[in-house]
């Protein structure tokens, strides 16, 4: 893993820098990140204010997702999967903030510790039921994704793998048991 005193600033003429991590193989990976699309979803939800705070909220919620033609054949496969990860470019994300203070909890806490959507890099993660596939069109339920939003990838997901048995939820637990005292 490249540590900031590994990065180079190669030659790129007057003003322009861009940091490249040396990986020790005489290849360098830069310091900034750019994706490519894969596909854009298509929602009900047309502003950030409408999209439910927890994706259970959105259980009934369809939508889709149109991939790009030069990504289609990468949906071989997926057909057979009841349910997906879909990580997307959080197109407007509104601003973060390092503390926040989630629904229902007392006090802040470290954006890192929570799920808030307005986060340092504008990506989200959600798991959505897929229902079928047309062409290179996902249909799916469960989306509590901004309509519009750039797709950067899927994921396949599958419970003998993705399954976390006994997680621990750190404050949420707290919040959770007090709340069902009440």
């Amino acid at each position: 893993m490249a540590r900031r005193s590994e990065w180079d600033t190669p030659d790129q003429g007057a003003g322009e820098k861009t940091f490249f991590a040396n990986q020790g193989d005489g290849k360098f990976a830069a310091d900034k990140i750019i994706f490519k699309p894969i596909g854009f979803v298509n929602s009900p939800f047309q502003e950030a204010r409408y999209i439910p705070s927890q994706p259970l909220i959105a259980n009934d919620t369809e939508g889709s997702i149109e991939i790009l033609p030069e990504f289609a054949a990468g949906l071989e496969g997926l057909e057979g999967f009841s349910h997906i990860y879909v990580i997307y470019h959080n197109h407007r994300p509104g601003r973060f903030s390092l503390k926040v203070k989630p629904f229902m909890a007392e006090k802040a806490f470290g954006i890192f510790a929570t799920r808030a959507p307005c986060r340092p890099n504008p990506i989200g993660l959600s798991i959505v039921e897929l229902l079928r596939i047309e062409g290179n069109t996902l249909h799916v339920r469960g989306v509590d994704i901004l309509d519009g939003s750039a797709v950067i990838d899927i994921k396949a997901y599958c419970e003998t793998f993705d399954k976390v048995i006994e997680p621990r939820c750190g404050w949420q637990d707290e919040v959770t048991a007090k709340n069902s005292d009440e």
